[in-house]
């Protein structure tokens, strides 16, 4: 059966080789409209129905009737059956609490070894996918730099598709069509642009409702974050942290675009937290928010992640803590009021980002019941803290390769230590730039008490420079490489959030690059992965056990999602330039 697998894995991913190559900068081919076909149908429950295809294959049917909706149909002789999906994944981890965490339990121990492809969705001209798709009322939403597409969720057919031209000129990671995902509220779905616009769209055609600009592209801000909605409004920041931006957060009004609020993640000079920089660092510190929050509704609170300080590695011309880089800010989700920070890396100067999720557990905490805020941190270290008061509770190393700090003191301070000079200059580090862990998705299972996260063990010799500030180019001030004569290793763990303590590890194979695909953990006791050399595989949540693989052959950039459409569970996760779901034999 895995042979059978593999040998559709290759001709699948072979066959995309097949489609032509565009130009990201060159003008998107625009065809001729089709004709609008239209058909009446009869359902199996005895109803009529009647209004544009918009696809169709052998054996289905997607059809937007008269009222504007869309309707998804199975043939069934000479009838069709409706179907939608019965459990969604609404928002970019599922849920507003970024816990990447399914009560799914269709596909459990038992049966996920006969796990196979179900569909695939290959996006022509992408750079290696990034997203993690979107399934609401049977429609899933799938996204790559200024385009959208609408699926049927139970086959992968195209259902609309928007797009708009790539922006010539950017730098930054939306310069080689990164984009994350997109939001949904009602009938709109909200992208960010790669020129850090937000737009509004008709989530059942693809109309263009508004666009916003949230920032001045020709200043370094680029898009690449998938937006959340909290209430009436749409919430995001922007890239351009290794670029020297000024980062934010701000949030819109969902059905007009208006900015209703914004807050700033490095102050101007005399603003509070000020004190933290030298004045020539405030100039362009950074900061930037290019991954999504998280959103507790009863305490009413937006977490959102801060990167890095600029210049990344040179820190002589920017004295001090540098706040509120490398921090969590819990914001006040209806005027964006500042109510608490932490901060894990002060004045870092290894690009130690806090853009890892944010994620939210209500549990038991020495005997009493706290709303938690759980990390695994860019820093190599594992955090909890009390999501409404911003107190730390435990941090403790994940990592056996650390030697920057002894640990974090009772004041929330790493303890630093002496820095080691690696031969032939430079200064020798554990974790290296890529961080203990990055920005691909996390999960914390309350039946297990687990937190799964995807580790890195590498260390890097850095090698910083001053640099001056300029628009159209990086500004990262310095250098880090591998340390000769040492390779990585990447493993799935798993720690217990009581303690800290790693629980199990499930070590992978050293590919020639490390991936940055993310996990997702079910109530039926399986934690999905995206294994450092190209394989998806399925993990026992209890004690990291293989239970089943699946040979991909590309390098991931994505994590992956669940959902359950005409009473089957589905999985899937971007893989190169598709997206394949998986699912069981019927």
């Amino acid at each position: 059966m895995v042979l059978n697998m593999l040998r559709l894995s290759l001709l699948v991913f072979f066959a995309l080789t097949l489609a032509p190559a565009q130009n990201a900068d060159s003008p998107t081919p625009r065809a001729a409209a089709p004709a609008v076909v239209r058909k009446q149908i009869r359902t199996t429950d005895g109803r009529s129905l009647e209004g544009q295809v918009l696809n169709e294959g052998m054996a289905e049917l997607q059809l937007r009737t008269d009222d504007k909706q869309i309707h998804l149909l199975r043939k069934q002789g000479d009838s069709y059956r409706v179907v939608t999906s019965q459990a969604d994944w609404p928002t970019y981890h599922g849920d507003p609490s970024g816990n990447r965490y399914s009560k799914l339990t269709q596909i459990d121990r038992s049966n996920v070894g006969r796990l196979a492809p179900k569909w695939i969705f290959a996006i022509p001209g992408a750079a290696p996918v990034e997203n993690t798709p979107l399934v609401v009322a049977g429609l899933m939403y799938v996204s790559s730099a200024n385009e959208c597409w609408a699926l049927d969720a139970g086959s992968g057919r195209q259902v609309w598709h928007y797009q708009r031209s790539r922006t010539k000129g950017l730098v930054g990671n939306a310069a080689a069509g990164f984009n994350r995902g997109v939001a949904w509220a009602g009938d709109r779905i909200f992208l960010l642009t790669d020129n850090a616009h937000l737009i509004s769209l008709n989530r059942f055609n693809g109309e263009l409702l508004w666009e916003t600009e949230m920032a001045d592209w020709h200043q370094n801000y680029n898009g690449t974050s998938a937006p959340l909605v909290v209430g009436n409004l749409v919430i995001s920041g922007t890239a351009g942290g290794d670029e020297g931006v000024r980062g934010f957060v701000a949030a819109y009004d969902q059905t007009t675009g208006k900015e209703a609020w914004r807050f700033w993640t490095v102050p101007k000079p005399g603003e509070p937290a000020s004190e933290t920089w030298t004045a020539k660092g405030l100039e362009h510190g950074s900061g930037a928010t290019w991954m999504t929050g998280s959103y507790d509704p009863q305490l009413d609170l937006v977490y959102w992640p801060v990167g890095n300080p600029g210049p990344d590695f040179y820190g002589d011309e920017r004295e001090g803590d540098n706040l509120y880089t490398d921090s969590i800010v819990a914001l006040e989700a209806k005027t964006g009021k500042l109510k608490w920070y932490y901060q894990f890396t002060p004045h870092d100067v290894h690009d130690w980002d806090a853009e890892e999720p944010p994620v939210l557990v209500d549990a038991d905490w020495q005997g009493q019941a706290r709303k938690l805020l759980v990390q695994a941190n860019r820093n190599g270290f594992f955090y909890v803290l009390d999501r409404a008061t911003g107190q730390l509770l435990l941090a403790k190393p994940f990592l056996k390769k650390l030697n920057w700090a002894e640990g974090i003191g009772k004041d929330g301070r790493p303890i630093l230590k002496q820095l080691p000079q690696a031969p032939g200059g430079g200064t020798y580090v554990c974790p290296g730039f890529q961080g203990g862990t990055n920005w691909f998705s996390t999960s914390f299972n309350p039946a297990t008490g687990l937190y799964y996260f995807q580790a890195l063990e590498r260390c890097n010799v850095f090698n910083p420079r001053k640099m001056e500030w300029e628009a159209g180019k990086g500004y990262m001030g310095g250098a880090a490489r591998p340390a000769p004569g040492e390779s990585f290793e990447k493993s799935l763990r798993a720690i217990n959030i009581q303690t800290g303590e790693v629980a199990w590890d499930v070590p992978q194979v050293g590919a020639q690059t490390t991936a940055s695909g993310g996990v997702i953990s079910t109530a039926s006791g399986l934690v999905f992965f995206a294994e450092n050399s190209g394989a998806f595989m399925a993990a026992d949540a209890a004690d990291g056990k293989t239970l089943w693989q699946f040979p991909t052959n590309q390098v991931w950039k994505a994590s992956p999602m669940t959902y359950m459409f005409d009473e089957r569970q589905y999985v899937a996760i971007a893989v190169g330039q598709s997206i394949m779901a998986f699912g069981l034999p019927e």
